[in-house]
């Protein structure tokens, strides 16, 4: 991969897993140079990932100039997008602005509009006229329809489809291969889970999945003959 221009100095929130796959993003498909992760002081238990510091959240300002520095915060669907949602207004407090991050193998349409803070991965679709709100994130593989609405503070998994027309609410969670059917609106904090299909508009708060598929009682030993 051909090195880029690294004119922008990022701290990303967070030392998970979500953290160490941001800075692999960021630092080989992006401007942005990582130069620290920050965590709140209770969670701070090492001092360095990939080599540079882990540093409290509480005093990150003290450390890093907010006005040469750039936040990502690297947090999942916690809290129901509550827990990233805090942090980065908490960042914006701190007179911070905040990062986005698309990758260069996503397909992002040329009059998209797109909030502040957004995670694209790879091989995503997001078509003409949709508009993505504030904090979003969109995993590997997600299909999003021409015409659609994403609010702020959603996290789609991989391999969502959201048809043409959808609305969908602020700080929903949609997982695997879950599916929205056009001209839908999807209400502010669902849970939409993997594999789900929606077909008609939900209310506020709601949660559907589908029922856990139980093995049935022939054993593939069986079924193909094996003798162990």
């Amino acid at each position: 991969m051909q090195a880029m221009n690294k004119n922008r100095k990022l701290v990303i929130v967070g030392d998970s897993a979500f953290a160490e796959v941001a800075y692999e993003y960021f630092t080989y498909d992006s401007e942005y140079e990582v130069v620290a992760f920050s965590v709140e002081k209770d969670y701070l238990n090492k001092s360095s990932l990939f080599g540079i510091p882990v540093v409290t959240f509480e005093s990150l300002e003290e450390i890093y100039n907010p006005r040469e520095h750039e936040i990502f915060v690297a947090i999942v669907y916690t809290q129901l997008n509550r827990l990233r949602t805090r942090l980065c207004n908490q960042a914006k407090d701190k007179g911070y602005r905040l990062a986005s991050y698309i990758s260069s193998k996503a397909f992002v349409w040329r009059n998209v509009k797109l909030g502040e803070h957004c995670f694209i991965f790879e091989n995503n679709v997001v078509q003409a006229f949709v508009q993505l709100g504030n904090n979003v994130i969109l995993w590997s593989g997600n299909h999003i329809g021409h015409h659609s609405i994403i609010q702020d503070n959603c996290f789609f998994s991989s391999h969502v489809v959201i048809s043409g027309f959808v609305e969908v609410e602020k700080n929903c969670f949609f997982g695997v291969n879950s599916t929205i059917s056009n001209n839908l609106k999807i209400e502010r904090d669902c849970w939409i889970g993997p594999n789900v299909t929606i077909s008609k508009d939900t209310k506020v708060g709601e949660i559907y999945r589908i029922p856990h598929i139980e093995p049935a009682k022939l054993t593939t030993y069986r079924f193909f003959k094996l003798s162990d």
